[in-house]
């Protein structure tokens, strides 16, 4: 009934335009199909928040984007790694091809944010029952973009070319025993080879002044690696440890180097580089130096050779240490997440195209690196892509202060979703208009 009303809406837009004009081209059409979704996308985005899944898991999340999908005569492909789901819209007219792209796992987070429709599920992590929660926004990022396709789905006539939209699992890496990820994994069951998309977009929210955007051309967010390191040694009476050999004052000295690595080796203005442990494991009791130490953490880097560099140096060192001690060490080193580039040309031409979605003077394309990392990278390694923050704080409060993103108190502010949707829909409009 909501699907009819609003293709009803939008052709009686369309009888308004001076003859000739595309409907999928005027603002108009655009701002109004989109006031019509908007109940339904906070309405979207609530039923998800109160139902998270984790990656790979994300099974009710892809049944309700699938009937979406095809409520709005879209073709669906679901499981294209194991839990995505590939919406093809085909326009009336040939032309291009240009995909946008929606994550949809939540994270093992314990949710304080005091909302009526907070998480109060559980879901299963390295063989334990934890709290989920949306504490990254994705639900919203999936409510935006199945709003998207439903304002697309009603210009459909009107498109000249190909809209693919790409539902993704797993954003927050590969969990525990799978080798990939939820982006690598669905470009290596084809999301983007029919149709191949010319370019592809896609957008997260961040505390950020409400309704505001930035990217940054080439570099944007860091490439991720995580790293683990396990030291073995000989266990012994605490009083005697001269008696063993002593994982935990080489563990120590392994922070104390890899801290010094980035802080002494590699100039910050120019390559923004974190090097972080993270976790570690060791003994059972306050008397005993135990046998082995496992440490784990993430590293965060912006420049590919300098990144190699500094992971065969951090392997020499660790490998050091451990001799010195009388142990052994292992050092395994697997990315998360590659470097969010961004295309230039494309950066250049998007500008205009966001300031026109979110208003002028409130679109940054020139803002700094950040530490986080993206499986989008993936993505994008195929085809050009583009990928930008939408800030979502909540009204009169100091983005500084807001919660950030991963944390129990994290939330989206419901203002900024219509402008999400908004930008999706321009992006993928403009486009495919382009000569």
């Amino acid at each position: 009934m909501i699907v009819r009303s609003l293709l009803a809406a939008t052709a009686a837009l369309t009888l308004a335009l001076p003859a000739g004009e595309p409907r999928a081209q005027t603002g108009e059409a655009v701002t109004a199909a989109i006031e019509a979704v908007t109940p339904r996308v906070i309405a979207w985005r609530r039923d998800l928040h109160a139902h998270p899944e984790l990656g790979f898991a994300e099974t009710r999340t892809a049944a309700v984007v699938a009937e979406h999908l095809r409520s709005l005569g879209l073709e669906v492909r679901t499981e294209v790694g194991k839990t995505g789901v590939v919406g093809i819209l085909r326009g009336g007219r040939p032309g291009r091809t240009v995909a946008l792209r929606a994550d949809m796992d939540a994270l093992p987070v314990q949710e304080a944010t005091g909302l009526p429709f907070a998480s109060t599920a559980t879901g299963s992590y390295m063989g334990a029952t934890v709290p989920v929660a949306h504490a990254c926004g994705h639900d919203a990022h999936v409510a935006m973009l199945m709003g998207a396709a439903e304002v697309l789905a009603g210009m459909k006539d009107e498109i000249a070319g190909t809209v693919v939209f790409i539902f993704q699992p797993a954003e927050e890496g590969a969990p525990p025993g799978e080798p990939k990820g939820g982006a690598a994994l669905m470009v290596e069951q084809g999301a983007l080879a029919d149709p191949r998309p010319d370019a592809i977009f896609g957008l997260h929210v961040l505390p950020g002044r409400p309704g505001t955007m930035w990217y940054r051309p080439r570099g944007f967010m860091a490439a991720s690696d995580r790293i683990d390191i396990t030291l073995r040694g000989r266990q012994t009476h605490g009083a005697w440890p001269w008696k063993g050999v002593d994982v935990i004052s080489a563990s120590a000295d392994v922070v104390q180097t890899i801290n010094s690595l980035t802080a002494r080796t590699i100039d910050p203005t120019t390559t923004p580089t974190v090097f972080t442990v993270a976790t570690l494991d060791a003994g059972v009791r306050y008397n005993i130096i135990p046998d082995q130490a496992v440490l784990s953490g993430t590293l965060r880097t912006f420049d590919i050779a300098q990144r190699d560099d500094l992971v065969r140096r951090a392997g020499i060192a660790i490998g050091n240490i451990a001799e010195n001690y009388g142990a052994t060490a292992e050092f395994g080193v697997r990315q998360n997440a590659a470097l969010v580039f961004t295309d230039e040309a494309l950066s250049a031409w998007l500008a205009p195209v966001l300031e026109e979605a979110a208003g002028e003077g409130n679109v940054n394309a020139g803002a700094s690196p950040t530490t986080v990392a993206e499986d989008f990278s993936y993505l994008s390694q195929v085809v050009p892509g583009v990928f930008y923050h939408l800030g979502a704080s909540a009204d009169g409060v100091d983005p500084a202060t807001s919660a950030p993103n991963h944390s129990p108190a994290f939330d989206v502010n419901e203002r900024v979703l219509p402008i999400g949707v908004k930008a999706h829909v321009l992006t993928a409009l403009r486009f495919l208009e382009r000569p």
